[in-house]
């Protein structure tokens, strides 16, 4: 009796969950996100095809780059890129790491660098709330992104890491709203889970 109900009492609260992000627009967002994220991901996909096949030898390319950079130089710029609002593609990366002596170490470096990246993000938002004009001016640029981390919190967090949108900008938005720091680096592991899925795809691309 004591399993059926607390069974009953799971099923309740996820009932309520599914009720309370279908009501608030979650499901919506996240669909609008996944929308706006498989026409890039196909768009870079097609690009490194079609370079490869008409235009440019890109194994060639990525190896020229791993012997003429080197893979400290090339994390750091990716770090820089990662924790200042993700202005560089990881795929790119991703695609370099696969053409390195050590593929899954690289890899794995890089979806560290990134994991880091966002906590200085994190930080950089709790710092914003401290600068009164900077925390107006971020407010309006960010509204969206604030509004929906105060609404929504931890499951954006995870569709940050997860999809191609700037988790850099999910991390700002949580540090700002103040979003527990021990559950946003639980959430925040998902970026792991994203890179290696990515590199499933683009390894075999290049």
């Amino acid at each position: 009796m004591k399993k059926e109900a607390k069974s009953k009492r799971k099923k309740s609260r996820i009932r309520l969950l599914h009720q309370y992000y279908s009501y608030t627009g979650f499901y919506k967002f996240v669909w609008r996100s996944v929308k706006k994220a498989i026409i890039p991901i196909v768009l870079f996909l097609a690009a490194i095809f079609a370079l490869d096949r008409y235009f440019l030898d890109i194994d060639q390319m990525l190896i020229t780059v791993t012997e003429t950079y080197s893979p400290p130089g090339i994390l750091g710029v990716f770090f820089l890129s990662e924790s200042l609002l993700g202005l560089i593609p990881p795929e790119l990366f991703i695609a370099w790491s696969g053409k390195s002596s050590s593929p899954i170490l690289y890899l794995s470096l890089l979806a560290l660098a990134s994991y880091l990246g966002g906590i200085i993000s994190y930080y950089i938002g709790r710092a914003i709330t401290k600068i009164p004009a900077v925390h107006e001016d971020i407010e309006i640029k960010m509204a969206d992104h604030i509004k929906n981390t105060r609404k929504w919190g931890g499951f954006l967090i995870i569709v940050g890491a997860l999809l191609p949108i700037p988790f850099a900008m999910t991390s700002i938005a949580a540090g700002i709203i103040k979003f527990p720091f021990p559950s946003f680096l639980m959430f925040g592991l998902l970026r792991f889970v994203r890179f290696y899925l990515y590199a499933l795809v683009i390894f075999e691309m290049v």
